[in-house]
C-alpha cells in the first residue's frame, strides 16, 4: 500500500511538471536552470551511492581476509567470464549511448522521425541489456549469499540492473512526450536529462565490467600474515 502510494505521488508530481512544461509555458530560464542543477546534484548523489560498493569490492579483494580463505576469489566461486555476456551487454549499452544521443542530435536538428526511431532503438537494446542480465543471474553458479564476493556482484550488478530499469522508464516516458510534440529544439530538457542519466548509466558499468568482470576474474590475491 505505501509503495503504491509512493508511485502515485511521484507520478502525479512528474505528470504536473510535464503539464507546466508542455502547456503552462512555467519554465523560464531560471527554473530549468534549477532543474539542470538539481538533475546533476543527483546525479553525484548517485555516484557516491556506487562509490560505497566499490569501496567495499576493492577492499576485499586487495586483503582477503582468513574467513574466505585467505584468497580472492575466494574458495568456491566459480567466476563469470568477462568475455560472454558481460562483453555482449557492454556492447550494447555503448551502442545505446550511441543511438540516444543520436536521437539528441536529431532533435536539435528538428528532425524528429530520426529522433523518435533512434529513441526507440535506446529502448530496445536496454530491453535486451535487461534480458541477457537475468539470463546471466540464472546461469550464474553462486547466489548473493555466497562469500563477500557473491554479496559485492549482486549488489553491484544488481542495482546497476534496477538504474537501467529506470533509465528505460525515463527513456520510455519521454519517448511518449515526443510523439505527444512535447519537445522542440530549445525547450526539451525532460528529454536531456534522461539522457544525462543514461550515459551515467553506462558510465557505471563500464566500471563494472572493468573492475569486476575484467580485472576480478584475473587476479589471484592471498592473504599476507
Amino acid at each position: 500500500m505505501h509503495f503504491f502510494f509512493l508511485i502515485w505521488t511521484a507520478g502525479s508530481w512528474w505528470f504536473d511538471i510535464t503539464v507546466e512544461a508542455s502547456k503552462g509555458g512555467h519554465h523560464t530560464s531560471k527554473v530549468r536552470l534549477g532543474m539542470r542543477m538539481a538533475m546533476a546534484l543527483f546525479i553525484v548523489s548517485e555516484i557516491m551511492f556506487f562509490f560505497s560498493f566499490f569501496w567495499t569490492f576493492f577492499h576485499s579483494s586487495l586483503a582477503p581476509v582468513i574467513n574466505i580463505g585467505g584468497v580472492w576469489p575466494p574458495l568456491g566461486i566459480d567466476l563469470i567470464g568477462a568475455w560472454g555476456v558481460p562483453l555482449l551487454n557492454t556492447s550494447i549499452l555503448l551502442l545505446s549511448g550511441f543511438t540516444v544521443t543520436w536521437s539528441h542530435h536529431a532533435i536539435l536538428s528538428n528532425k524528429y522521425e530520426i529522433a523518435l526511431d533512434s529513441l526507440a532503438y535506446t529502448i530496445i537494446l536496454a530491453l535486451l541489456f535487461t534480458r541477457l542480465q537475468l539470463f546471466e543471474y540464472s546461469e550464474s553458479s553462486f547466489l548473493i549469499s555466497d562469500s563477500v564476493y557473491g554479496s559485492c556482484f549482486y549488489l553491484m550488478t544488481g542495482f546497476h540492473g534496477i538504474h537501467v530499469f529506470i533509465g528505460t522508464c525515463f527513456l520510455l516516458v519521454c519517448l511518449i512526450r515526443m510523439e505527444a510534440g512535447h519537445f522542440s529544439r530549445y525547450y526539451h530538457f525532460g528529454f536531456e536529462a534522461a539522457i544525462w542519466y543514461w550515459h551515467f548509466v553506462d558510465v557505471v558499468w563500464i566500471f563494472l565490467f572493468i573492475c569486476v568482470y575484467w580485472w576480478g576474474g584475473n587476479i589471484t590475491l592471498t592473504l599476507s600474515l
